[in-house]
């Protein structure tokens, strides 16, 4: 299944650069070096990435195919997982509280987990579901568009949000998030890019360029639908890690 296909149209061409170590710093690109490269399962159509008391998850997506997974990151093998109902489509994820949170996309459902992957309860969620991250506060949403949405982790209501803009014009597809040191991080879909943007207005204040990586790391060149889209902060060891649809790879990124 092609996902959100009529959104492909909409996104411009970008010029294949070349991977870079490290990344020129000026216009607000962030410098990065890759660390380390791990297995990752390429069944997994990555919607959510996300550490856990240094235990790392994973939520995918795709009609019949979406699951809620732990995983072993040495090995990239799936630990424990919870089917979704075929109705459902998985999105992004996220902890808060000792509670798994985990997106869907059309449905407008919320999952709510205890840490045994048993089911608490649904919430209802006003918009799409894509990318989710938290604060510490509030949960922190995307719906692909140049919105992030801060909602209250009981009801989903909305207590603000952001429109995010780099030099002045608005980030559309904003999907996949993490907050790290302060900072929310989002892959912007169907791009190569990651952004950095400051939580208080919405501000782009830093852009790492993914264009290649693979390729640049040995692996094969992935079908055009298979992007960039997973960022994991694991606060236990201060490492942070990136992956794509059914990539056959994750990486240990050191942004500088």
């Amino acid at each position: 299944m092609i996902r959100k296909l009529s959104w492909i149209l909409t996104i411009l061409i970008l010029a294949c650069n070349s991977h870079k170590d490290d990344e020129d710093a000026s216009n607000g690109g962030m410098a990065y070096t890759i660390i380390k490269k791990y297995p990752h399962d390429t069944a997994a159509f990555t919607q959510g990435l996300e550490f856990y008391k240094g235990n790392l998850y994973e939520g995918t997506g795709e009609y019949g195919e979406s699951q809620l997974r732990e995983l072993d990151l040495s090995t990239g093998k799936v630990v424990r997982k919870v089917d979704l109902n075929k109705k459902y489509f998985g999105e992004g994820i996220t902890f808060f509280k000792d509670k798994i949170y985990q997106l869907t996309w059309e449905n407008h459902t919320v999952f709510r987990y205890d840490t045994n992957f048993k089911l608490i309860d649904t919430i209802p969620l006003p918009t799409e579901g894509w990318g989710m991250t938290h604060d510490n506060q509030n949960l922190i949403i995307s719906d692909g568009s140049s919105k992030l949405y801060f909602r209250n982790p009981e009801t989903m209501a909305e207590v603000r949000s952001i429109n995010v803009s780099e030099n002045g014009s608005l980030v559309n597809n904003l999907n996949e998030l993490e907050y790290i040191h302060g900072f929310i991080y989002a892959n912007i879909w169907q791009t190569d890019y990651i952004v950095k943007i400051d939580p208080s207005n919405g501000n782009v204040v830093g852009k790492a360029d993914f264009t290649n990586l693979l390729k640049h790391q040995g692996e094969v060149v992935y079908d055009s639908n298979d992007v960039l889209n997973g960022i994991a902060y694991d606060s236990t060891s201060n490492k942070t890690y990136i992956t794509g649809k059914n990539w056959p790879a994750l990486f240990e990124v050191d942004f500088k």
